[in-house]
């Protein structure tokens, strides 16, 4: 299918039909926007995608909406949204035009479904409600797009359309950063992965770069690794590894005496010529050279080991 017209309501905007249009509007470029509750426009029609709008859901007619009684509902009894629905039917077909490896779009699908679409869903139909986000509701993406909505008294007829192409482009932008996001983080999986089986039982894994590597090493398994070292634009990272997502507690801490020292006062203090620079959390480090960051890093496992730290 591919239609000519891509229809939703008209009068204010809300992230889940903004988020939809953002789907569709990369899959089908040449469909014009229609943005209108009038019936002529409302009913399914071989050349359009209705979403948001018409009382219906009937994929094969193209028509995606969730006001209705008897709405659809995902597996687990929660409810869809438009933006829900355009996911499930064109979510995968989005991510290969977008450019995402086959072996990629299914994972990112799934965890995109599950931590950005539902959350839409939810909040779009009173299932969830803001507050959750405590002091920090007002900075959620649904409330932020709907902030760009003109004021009550605008005098202008085409105000509306403009900010809804406004929040448009903005929501597109966060869609398709958080697949990049996503996208990125399976191929430093890939990356982190070849790094540990490469490096045996060393206590420090090396990276070719800087990336996301605390997931790759749980799954993995590899409850060795203590420290990680990898290249940063002219200097080098010692970093340590977090015990969970939340919080801050390291596996091993750097050691103490480098706690906050810089340049000569931390060369002083470990031994090793080229070490710039320590955190006063003691979770990370830098060095001039790759050879100096490992040398750190090798100070760092010896002495967390006579710590008993592991």
């Amino acid at each position: 299918m591919k239609p000519d017209y891509l229809v939703t309501h008209s009068g204010g905007f809300h992230a889940d039909e903004l988020l939809s249009s953002a789907v569709l509007t990369r899959l089908f470029p040449n469909a014009e926007i229609v943005r209108s509750r009038a019936p002529e426009w409302i009913t399914p029609g071989a050349n359009r995608i209705i979403y948001d709008v018409g009382g219906a859901y009937d994929a094969e007619a193209g028509i995606f909406d969730h006001h209705q009684r008897g709405a659809p509902l995902r597996d687990d009894g929660q409810p869809f949204s438009s933006f829900g629905l355009i996911w499930k039917h064109f979510g995968h077909d989005y991510l290969a035009a977008i450019g995402l490896p086959d072996a990629h779009i299914h994972p990112v699908y799934a965890g995109l479904d599950e931590s950005f679409v539902l959350p839409i869903d939810l909040l779009d139909n009173g299932a969830m409600s803001p507050a959750v986000a405590g002091p920090l509701a007002v900075l959620t993406l649904p409330v932020l797009l709907e902030t760009l909505k003109p004021v009550f008294d605008e005098p202008d007829p085409e105000a509306l359309r403009r900010a809804f192409d406004q929040a448009l482009t903005i929501a597109r932008s966060f869609l398709e950063a958080r697949i990049a996001g996503s996208a990125a983080k399976l191929r430093a999986e890939d990356l982190v992965l070849q790094a540990i089986a490469t490096s045996g039982e060393n206590r420090v894994l090396e990276l070719p770069m800087g990336m996301p590597f605390r997931p790759a090493i749980m799954k993995a398994g590899a409850d060795h690794l203590l420290f990680v070292v990898h290249p940063r634009d002219k200097d080098w990272c010692l970093t340590g590894i977090r015990q969970s997502d939340e919080g801050f507690e390291q596996r091993a801490d750097l050691p103490a005496a480098w706690a906050g020292l810089t340049n000569g006062d931390l060369e002083a203090a470990c031994g090793v010529e080229g070490a710039s620079f320590c955190h006063n959390g003691r979770f990370i480090a830098a060095a001039k050279t790759r050879a100096a960051a490992l040398a750190m890093a090798d100070i760092a496992v010896r002495e967390a080991i006579a710590a008993g730290q592991v």
